[in-house]
């Protein structure tokens, strides 16, 4: 029976009674799925040239078909396209709109298609698109941050771990760090593009299509760079569903790291530094806040990405083979992690675009504490063993402490009763440029480490 008629679904022959209008509800995906609209005319529109290369529609029918397709797209994009009641899905509502431009040939276009391989063939093609876009989202993070790199490249501040002060490093070094992260995310979204971009279209529902379709066709109209060898495989295959959002949970996980370096640095307590008031929200009560809400919803949002992704594996992992409706479960979590990604990575953007960076602040935060490493290293050179030179160190620190002073306001005497190794010498090691440019392994946070980093992060970003 064709739609516009008694039973307007997609498989109503079967049926004589209309389903449960809770359980219609229950099953519809139109309110989530309408986002694949460009997709599924863009599939459609390949399935129909491809018909036509099959002899199964002759050029009359190609034609109204492609026209009509081209009206739809038309109206969907101009937000002119009226949903009915009847539409469970996207693809419903495509084909029963069809049906009312272009009549009863509207229904040879499903023609040894299943609702199974064209809601994978959809799936693929959006998720394409859209890792195009977050691809460009990430690179321009990726550029924001070596450009603040660079212009404060001289720039020292306290190195944590544990969150206590370790020892010192350059601003730009730390900033640096999560370019690499993102690095590693961008490498792994490349990754994923050749599994996302495999043809589905020609499985059927899951034995394979009968009627001579040529896949290699579809494949090169729709730009897949492969076809499913298996079909009962590729329409129950989520593997790259659930790949992108494990991306996207780590790719959000990097940014909930940003998310917190930068609420700690931007506190009153360090003040390294302030996030401008466009990414800044104030307090109801406190007239005086400046609260960091950018980044605190970076943090929060991190938990709804991650969450998505175990969606989506419990979904998988005990469906029986093929196609089962379980699997429209996949959309709102893809959706969902998309959106937020899409919102997430251009805030981060902008906030470090837009990033006071206090020098003084940091400079002051540089304390002697961090610098007794280098007494260590002075004793190391010394032909001291190292784990002797820690505890004669950890001595003179607690001599300092006890003084209530620091490193450098202690006597030469107080560092000799400990070891006569130490010589007027050592206070040339107590500084913290020095200290720095010691560090001049490859990935250190000397001067020229830095500056190696920032040409191959230019060249990535080329």
């Amino acid at each position: 029976m064709l739609l516009g008629t008694k039973m307007s679904t997609l498989w109503g022959g079967r049926f004589t009674d209309r389903p449960d209008e809770q359980m219609r509800r229950f099953g519809d995906s139109i309110s989530f799925d309408m986002r694949l609209w460009e997709a599924d005319i863009t599939a459609s529109i390949a399935y129909a040239k491809a018909l036509a290369r099959a002899g199964l529609i002759d050029e009359e029918e190609r034609y109204a078909l492609l026209e009509g397709l081209a009206r739809v797209r038309t109206e969907l994009a101009d937000s002119e396209f009226v949903t009915k009641p009847d539409d469970e899905d996207i693809h419903t509502a495509i084909e029963r709109r069809l049906g009312e431009l272009i009549g009863e040939v509207a229904g040879k276009l499903h023609t040894g298609r299943s609702r199974n391989d064209q809601v994978a063939t959809d799936t693929r093609l959006y998720l394409r698109s859209q890792i195009a876009q977050l691809r460009q989202y990430l690179v321009r993070l990726q550029r924001v941050i070596v450009d603040k790199a660079k212009s404060h490249v001289d720039l020292l501040m306290p190195g944590y771990t544990h969150l206590q002060p370790a020892q010192p490093v350059r601003f730009s070094h730390w900033l640096l760090s999560y370019f690499w992260m993102l690095q590693r995310d961008r490498d792994r979204l490349d990754g994923q593009v050749r599994r996302v971009n495999v043809l589905s279209l020609g499985a059927g529902a899951l034995g394979g299509n009968p009627l001579g379709i040529d896949q290699s066709y579809l494949a090169r109209e729709l730009g897949f760079d492969a076809i499913a060898l298996n079909s009962m495989d590729t329409v129950s295959d989520r593997d790259y569903v659930v790949e992108f959002l494990f991306w996207a949970s780590l790719t959000q996980i990097h940014l909930s790291r940003l998310a917190e370096d930068l609420i700690v640095y931007s506190s009153r307590e360090f003040g390294f530094v302030e996030i401008a008031d466009a990414y800044a929200t104030g307090s109801s009560l406190m007239p005086q806040k400046k609260n960091a809400d950018s980044m605190e919803l970076i943090r929060g949002k991190t938990g709804r990405v991650v969450g998505e992704l175990v969606n989506v594996m419990m979904v998988l992992k005990g469906l029986a083979t093929t196609y089962n409706k379980d699997l429209q479960e996949d959309k709102e979590a893809l959706f969902d992690a998309i959106d937020t990604l899409k919102m997430a990575l251009p805030i981060a953007a902008g906030v470090i675009e837009t990033l006071t960076v206090n020098a003084e602040q940091m400079q002051a935060a540089l304390t002697d504490e961090m610098l007794a490493t280098e007494l260590a290293d002075y004793l190391v050179m010394k032909g001291i063993p190292f784990r002797e030179a820690h505890y004669l160190v950890g001595q003179v620190v607690q001599r300092a402490l006890a003084q209530k002073v620091d490193l450098r306001d202690l006597l030469l005497s107080d560092y000799q009763e400990v070891s006569d190794l130490f010589q007027r010498d050592l206070m040339s090691w107590l500084d913290f440029e020095r200290t720095v440019e010691r560090r001049d392994s490859v990935g250190g946070t000397a001067r020229a480490s830095v500056e190696a980093q920032l040409t191959v992060a230019e060249h990535l970003l080329e």
